[in-house]
């Protein structure tokens, strides 16, 4: 019952993981920004960036915390 349960934590916090890198805002220009002269490379995230990434770390150590209690078997 607990691992049938915990299956379905670790399945739903992996389809979340995986929105949740999708909703981040993309950080460089890619290879056209290596020669762009002027632009800042590094600036400072908004609270509602911040925001996300922490729930996204959460929901990493979430869902790696799990694969390794459901592979491990040590539940039963």
């Amino acid at each position: 019952m607990i691992i049938s349960v915990l299956s379905w934590v670790w399945i739903s916090s992996g389809i979340l993981l995986m929105l949740l890198v999708l909703l981040h805002s993309p950080k460089g220009d890619g290879m056209g920004g290596l020669a762009a002269s002027g632009s800042s490379m590094f600036t400072s995230a908004s609270s509602a960036e911040a925001a996300l990434n922490r729930v996204t770390w959460t929901c990493l150590i979430v869902f790696l915390s799990l694969a390794v209690i459901l592979s491990a078997r040590w539940l039963g």
